[in-house]
């Protein structure tokens, strides 16, 4: 059996937030075995899972990814919507518009440490819009 929902997570500032507890909040009750698929309907900002336990990774990931894609390099051309727009599409390149996490016992199957982040990479977003996807 497949179902799906298309939820919108509360607007955030820039930067890398954990939203699993928003996610699973947003879900119909999990099958006790199968999977979830989450994709972010976005262009400019990611999803991914990573470290849920010591906020210092998340001020890493920022402070990383601004130093691999800066705002203002010079030789962008799409700069229309300002100058974290294009390295916001390069960073949500790099790391993704999906998950996949197994459901073990009606629950999300993830490490102790892991949790989703929401990776929002405009300096002023709205809230983003995700599909999930139950496979069971």
């Amino acid at each position: 059996m497949v179902t799906q929902t298309e939820f919108k997570l509360q607007a955030q500032r820039r930067g890398y937030h954990i939203v699993t507890r928003e996610i699973l909040q947003q879900l119909p009750s999990l099958p006790k075995v199968g999977m979830l698929h989450l994709f972010i309907k976005h262009t400019s900002a990611a999803i991914t899972i990573n470290e849920n336990a010591d906020p210092d990774v998340r001020t890493d990931f920022e402070s990383i990814f601004n130093k691999i894609v800066p705002e203002n390099m010079p030789f962008l051309t799409h700069t229309l919507e300002g100058p974290d727009d294009m390295p916001a599409h390069i960073k949500a390149a790099m790391i993704g518009n999906s998950v996949t996490i197994p459901i073990t016992n009606g629950r999300l199957n993830l490490g102790t440490w892991q949790g989703i982040y929401l990776c929002e990479f405009r300096n002023h977003a709205n809230g983003r819009k995700l599909v999930a996807t139950i496979y069971s």
